[in-house]
């Protein structure tokens, strides 16, 4: 079994689950998963799990994100992007100075309502089922953080900007919120995810490329997989004398003093530096305590 993460390009017409289907079918591989949904007409990095890697998805899906979206001011759709059905068109009077303006006014703690077309659920149904139905229903606005919004390019009705954010953000949202603010409404026409976490559109890959390299490379050595403890390259390593082994193969806390500030994160490995997983070291009690396990019960010794 192939463990690691992979950083995919996501074409568009794909869905992050069309990526996850393919990628089985590539890698002759069922346990893989994605790290957060990007639409289908979207393209960009969507980081995937694969094996013991998907231990990583809720860590990946929590990372800050860097998106460029262009934006069509004028339009507003049931969709917030330009694949929906058109709702109103207005006259467009912004200046360039007016939009760099409003965008910058959206940079901090937001408050933003998800869009009906999205795949939150309500009542054990996805918004955008019941949206398809012509249903609406009251969503509830949730905490986003817009870190950075640069506008890039100006040319009316159209603009391109770069927004560094939260996870849960939806840049549609965003597209249509500034349209609101600047009395013109709009919508997002082209959206592309320029990095999820420490994975960059530059390093991302195709699937064509993957299926090219898994042809090219050995399955034990595929260049294209990221390890997992590359994730975790900021924290410490620890490697257990062999009395703790044992502790370590069953998931156990062990005692150990050590130059760590309470409650920081570490690697923990084997005496014969078998990777275990994260910990976190108690200094009152010189105690580390087990985070997240990424040694498969199955290699337990």
């Amino acid at each position: 079994m192939i463990n690691g993460i992979i950083n995919v390009y996501k074409e568009a017409g794909f869905t992050s689950h069309d990526v996850v289907a393919k990628l089985r079918g590539i890698l002759k591989q069922k346990k893989i998963g994605h790290t957060g949904t990007l639409d289908p007409d979207a393209t960009g990095v969507l980081p995937v799990c694969l094996g013991r890697g998907t231990k990583l998805c809720d860590m990946l899906t929590d990372e800050t994100k860097t998106y460029e979206a262009q934006v069509l001011l004028g339009v507003v759709t049931d969709t917030q992007d330009s694949s929906g059905a058109v709702l109103a068109e207005w006259e467009v009077t912004s200046t360039e100075k007016m939009v760099r303006e409003c965008a910058a006014s959206f940079v901090g703690e937001q408050l933003q309502v998800p869009p009906m077309y999205s795949a939150l659920k309500v009542n054990g149904k996805k918004l955008y089922e019941l949206a398809r139905e012509g249903k609406t229903v009251e969503r509830k606005a949730r905490p986003v953080t817009f870190y950075e919004i640069e506008i890039l390019q100006v040319a009316l009705p159209r603009f391109t900007m770069r927004v560094h954010c939260s996870k849960g953000t939806y840049i549609r949202t965003l597209c249509h919120d500034i349209g609101e603010k600047l009395g013109c409404g709009a919508c997002m026409d082209k959206l592309v995810r320029t990095r999820v976490g420490r994975f960059a559109l530059e390093d991302s890959l195709k699937l064509s490329q993957i299926e090219e390299l898994t042809h090219k490379e050995h399955a034990a050595g595929y260049s294209f997989v990221n390890s997992i403890e590359s994730m975790f390259v900021d924290l410490k390593k620890i490697i257990v004398s062999e009395k703790w082994d044992k502790a370590l193969y069953n998931g156990n806390s062990f005692p150990m003093e050590w130059d760590c500030a309470d409650k920081e994160q570490v690697l923990v490995y084997t005496s014969q530096q078998e990777f275990v997983g994260v910990y976190r070291y108690e200094r009152e009690t010189q105690v580390f305590r087990l985070e997240k396990m990424f040694m498969e019960r199955q290699e337990n010794k």
